[in-house]
């Protein structure tokens, strides 16, 4: 079926609620997450900022936004969706997960299901940060080198291939058709950071990397609609599946963001623990924001490694090592 844009706008309403959801978002986040209703906005046919004026100001209520999905597989894509949104920023809270019950119940999901799906989104948004890499599918291979004693320095070429396929990985993910995919792109990302800071000589905790990404200009929630919302705009949701409520079409665009994002995370990362973590929050954000553009212009470059990763990786396996 193809998706009209009621259809589209409800689902980016439901987003935006689930954005919203826990009630304390800060500053940062909620700019970012304009931001990127600005940024869509314009290429696409959907007024964006409108929409997240009408949510965060009440016009467009979850009740007005669920009546524009009719059919079953968009109320599960929809749910799906917010569960995403509302882990993105690592667990949920009393209100999230309020949120997420009177959602499935105005999408009248399955309560078991839906609870279920919950569950194992809930462990994999709060899988440790500090796990290794090494036994991560496709990363095992280019691990560098324990944390460097204080006359040593870190291996920057196995650093380098480490963000690499890291970025090749996350890439991968957005092109397989499950929902779980996407919510494990963040996980690595932390996971990322925390070890380039341990490879600089710094024990990070999942705290102090979330402020890093924010000093850096990545909102964790605002990154996930992001996500979506480029999904969207590429065609992605142009022709939905039932079951794993995820969709086909020009699976470029999200594979893009999510390779750029992540290898932008990472050469930041090595800049500012490398430089001893000095670097300002607007000095931060300039790196970030070039070394996005530049991964963008790298991303076609790696696409048919990114397609072949898809094509070999084990979802369940990649999910299963970063819960433990």
């Amino acid at each position: 079926m193809n998706l009209n844009p009621q259809q589209a706008r409800s689902l980016v309403a439901i987003c935006l609620h689930a954005a919203f959801a826990d009630g304390h978002q800060g500053a940062v986040e909620r700019d970012h997450v304009r931001k990127v209703a600005e940024s869509l906005g314009r290429e696409a046919e959907i007024d964006f900022i409108a929409l997240y004026q009408d949510v965060l100001l009440g016009g467009l209520g979850l009740e007005a936004a669920v009546a524009g999905l009719g059919e079953a597989n968009l109320r599960q894509l929809a749910f799906e969706l917010a569960v995403g949104v509302c882990e993105a920023d690592g667990g949920l809270d009393a209100r999230e997960k309020d949120f997420l019950e009177r959602l499935s119940g105005l999408l009248e999901l399955s309560r078991p299901a839906a609870d279920a799906f919950v569950r194992e989104a809930e462990a994999l948004g709060q899988a440790p940060a500090d796990g290794p890499l090494a036994s991560l599918p496709g990363l095992g291979e280019d691990e560098p080198a324990a944390a460097p004693s204080a006359a040593a320095a870190p291996d920057a070429a196995a650093l380098d291939r480490t963000i690499l396929n890291a970025s090749i990985l996350n890439g991968a993910l957005e092109l397989l058709p499950q929902s779980m995919a996407s919510m494990a792109i963040i996980p690595l990302q932390l996971r990322l950071v925390y070890r380039i800071g341990q490879a600089h000589g710094y024990e990070l905790d999942r705290g102090h990397i979330k402020d890093f990404l924010a000093a850096a200009g990545v909102g964790l929630t605002g990154q996930y609609v992001e996500q979506f919302g480029r999904r969207l705009i590429g065609g992605l949701l142009g022709k939905v599946l039932g079951g794993a409520g995820r969709a086909v079409g020009s699976q470029a665009t999200g594979s893009a963001f999510s390779f750029a994002t992540t290898w932008a995370i990472g050469k930041v990362a090595v800049q500012y623990y490398g430089g001893g973590r000095t670097v300002d929050g607007d000095a931060l954000r300039q790196a970030f924001a070039g070394l996005f553009e530049q991964a963008k212009a790298m991303q076609e470059r790696y696409a048919p490694e990114i397609a072949q990763r898809a094509r070999t990786l084990d979802l369940k396996r990649l999910t299963d090592e970063l819960r433990r």
